[in-house]
């Protein structure tokens, strides 16, 4: 994966002891060892905590001295060893490469543009000194809404500034035709992270309620409002969110990929919700040619028909009003940006305000990343960092079709289409083949006049490919992003340059440890085409049930036991996991490190002689590289938050869940039966 050495000997004896039982026996353990230290095999002694048991809990093990001498940085949520080193590593790359560019001295225009859009946003005098009036006319246009007809021509020309009000529209891959682009109708419209926060009466849920009613409050009141129209706005606009989450899907339903097929068509919509103009509003969004139409949620579609005309003029331009200022904080004054941050600390816990050149380098990578990448790619993309991430591809592909092959709870017609799926996926890494251009205005002098339009290009640029074919090779994320994925309807994996870099894979590594580390995330984006979502799509794409029935019925029946396990975990007191909405990651670690070990295995079946690493076998230095890279420390707000939103288990569980249930981990450190990281009853799908 929508994604950053004090060695200290010890010997593999004192490691099976604190775990007990017979080292296991395997063609590895029978050759010659050399011995090396953690270090050498791309490893830090120093994160360990050895006087944790492995066995208990490994990621304590693996990463107990890292949790104790790391502190969270101040401008952060959390931080990991990980995603966030890496992370941090990129923006400094790319900071620099935006300062050179911001001092004007190069002739090329690309880096002009981008010297001149991060100068723009840098500037914070001039944008001090304009405060609200960058958005006077979009909050003049909201103040327009009168009637249904007068609020249709205002949503759309809010949706064409990329201010998601009411809901929102975009391109998307026809469910039933991968190789199509259709227009897609989704749910939106509110300003807390999930409509849950809206409808849930836990004490937490209605703390934050209460701040986030008295932040719009002094929002609008930076905006312009006096201090009892203020107010009152805030309270239309908790109402009106409030309706709209109540109308939406929760995080578990939208992962049922054919609870989200809907394709109505512009006659279909119009049906559905009449009183809202569609024609008139596909007009204002600039297509109103637009006929291919899905929608996410019908009862939701249905009800933007009802509030069209129910909801009172006054409650809507509040909420429009808002939404607009919601948008744009982040481009405007100090008072502005401050206050985004202080809801931004109820739901996070960050302590600081990211500094501005961070925020400068993110804007940029938002507005033109691909732009930025070039100059990153040359700097950290090279050697040999493409055809390893080429040949760990293939190495777990073919471990995956072996895995297949053992499966007894497949059918031979059923394994056979796992197979083509497969062996169809097709993976981009690095870099795009064909850069992306950014055709739009940008001027040092005006920097939220250079965001609108980077914004509104984007916007006009991907609803502009409605009714074109899927390009299999365009990129969702951009080069430098510390992440990967992988997207069913493409059948396709993309590993970005970011991620590519240490401790994920280095060359200095062992295969151990490299494969611990990348090797898994390979194997947990491939296996996000066989996940429980990922799994209703076919090897073209297409949502579709390429399953026979009694082989649906069993891997419900596991998939349901791996929901049971991690809902059984509490990343705070009190607060569990929601095993329903982490199942497709969960079943991504499972099959990731399993693809990732046997594809280990593989790759060094023809050693002459194997390393013991300050006493760690070559398998237990695999195992010790997964636990490893996901080190990682959270502040309580954002663990909460995390909690409810993000379809990913904390890192602790992604590794001792995974980890527990594979019988390779318990024969290499021993774990005896009972243990708590060999389950009794191991959830094993792929």
């Amino acid at each position: 994966m929508r994604i950053k050495n004090v060695v200290a000997i010890v010997p593999l004896a004192l490691v099976a002891a604190s775990c007990g039982g017979r080292p296991a026996s395997s063609a590895l353990s029978e050759r010659p060892a050399r011995a090396v230290s953690l270090a050498d095999v791309g490893l830090d002694a120093a994160a360990m905590d050895r006087t944790a048991e492995a066995c208990t809990d490994f990621y304590q093990f693996a990463c107990g001295g890292w949790l104790a001498k790391t502190e969270i940085p101040a401008d952060e949520a959390r931080w990991s060893r990980s995603f966030s080193e890496i992370d941090k590593r990129n923006d400094e790359d790319l900071h620099a490469i935006l300062e050179e560019a911001s001092k004007g001295a190069s002739s090329d225009p690309a880096t002009k543009k981008l010297g001149d859009f991060y100068g723009a946003c840098m500037d914070e005098p001039a944008i001090e000194k304009l405060g609200a009036a960058p958005i006077a006319d979009l909050l003049k246009l909201t103040a327009s809404v009168s009637d249904a007809a007068s609020l249709v021509a205002v949503v759309a020309k809010l949706h064409r500034a990329g201010v998601g009000a009411l809901f929102t529209l975009e391109r998307s891959a026809d469910f039933k035709d991968a190789t199509r682009n259709i227009a897609q109708l989704d749910q939106g419209g509110i300003g807390l992270p999930d409509r849950d926060y809206y409808v849930n009466d836990d004490a937490k849920s209605v703390e934050i309620r209460a701040k986030y009613l008295a932040h719009v409050e002094r929002m609008m009141t930076l905006a312009g409002l006096a201090p009892d129209a203020a107010k009152q706005a805030a309270r239309d606009v908790m109402d009106l969110e409030t309706d709209l989450a109540k109308h939406s899907k929760t995080r578990v339903e939208r992962r049922d990929p054919k609870s989200l097929d809907n394709r109505l068509d512009r006659a279909g919509v119009k049906k559905e919700a009449a009183a809202f103009d569609w024609d008139a509003y596909f007009a204002g969004v600039g297509f109103p040619g637009i006929q291919a139409i899905n929608v996410t949620s019908v009862p939701f579609v249905k009800h933007l028909g009802e509030i069209s005309t129910t909801v009172k003029p006054e409650a809507m331009r509040s909420y429009l009003a808002w939404h607009v200022v919601r948008s744009m904080a982040g481009l405007l004054s100090k008072a502005f940006v401050d206050e985004r941050f202080a809801m931004r600390q109820v739901l996070s816990g960050e302590k600081e305000q990211k500094p501005r050149w961070k925020r400068c380098v993110d804007a940029t990578d938002g507005s033109m990343g691909e732009l930025l990448a070039q100059a990153f790619v040359q700097k950290r993309f090279g050697g040999t960092a493409k055809a390893a991430a080429e040949e760990m591809v293939h190495e777990v592909a073919a471990a995956f079709e072996r895995e297949v092959a053992k499966l007894d709870w497949m059918d031979e017609a059923t394994r056979k289409k796992a197979i083509e799926k497969r062996g169809a996926m097709a993976y981009l890494i690095g870099y795009p083949s064909k850069w992306k251009s950014y055709d739009f205005p940008v001027e040092r002098a005006a920097w939220v006049k250079s965001a609108l339009a980077a914004t509104e290009f984007e916007v006009q640029r991907e609803l502009a490919k409605v009714g074109t074919k899927v390009d299999r090779e365009e990129w969702l994320m951009t080069p430098p992003t510390v992440n990967a994925y992988y997207d069913p309807q493409k059948n396709h994996m993309v590993f970005p340059a970011g991620i590519l870099q240490p401790p994920f894979y280095s060359v200095n590594a062992s295969v151990a440890v490299n494969l611990g580390g990348m090797g898994m995330v390979v194997g947990h984006e491939l296996t996000h085409g066989f996940d429980d979502e990922g799994s209703q799509f076919g090897a073209d794409g297409n949502l579709e049930n390429w399953w026979a029935p009694a082989v649906s019925d069993r891997f419900s029946a596991k998939t349901g036991c791996v929901a049971d396990q991690y809902a059984a975990y509490e990343p705070l007191p009190g607060v569990k996991l929601n095993g329903k909405l982490t199942l497709g990651e969960n079943l991504a670690d499972g099959g990731g490190v399993m693809l990732a070990f046997d594809a280990y295995r593989a790759m060094r079946s023809s050693a002459p002689e194997v390393t013991v690493a300050d006493g760690f076998t070559e398998d237990q230095q695999f195992f010790l590289s997964v636990g490893q890279t996901w080190c990682f420390k959270g502040r309580e707000e954002s663990i909460r938050m995390l909690a409810k939103v993000d379809p990913h288990s904390p890192p602790k569980f992604r590794v001792n869940g995974a980890l527990s249930n594979l019988s390779a981990f318990a024969d290499a450190f021993q774990c005896k039966p009972g243990s708590a990281m060999r389950r009794e009853n191991a959830c094993k799908v792929w």
